[in-house]
C-alpha cells in the first residue's frame, strides 16, 4: 500500500527545492528552512516504517 504521508512530504520537498533552484535562494530563507524541516520529517517517518 502506498504511504501517502511520505509521498506528500517528498512532493512538497521536491517542489520547494525546484523553486529554490529556479530563484537561486540562499541558505536561511524560509523555503530552505522548510526543506530542512521536511528532511527531518522524512527521515523520522522512514525510521518508524523500518523499526
Amino acid at each position: 500500500m502506498a504511504d501517502l504521508y511520505l509521498k506528500a512530504l517528498e512532493s512538497e520537498r521536491k517542489s520547494l527545492w525546484a523553486t529554490c533552484r529556479l530563484k537561486g535562494l540562499a541558505k536561511g530563507t524560509p523555503e530552505r528552512l522548510r526543506i530542512a524541516a521536511l528532511d527531518g520529517l522524512i527521515k523520522d517517518h522512514k525510521g518508524k516504517a523500518k523499526g
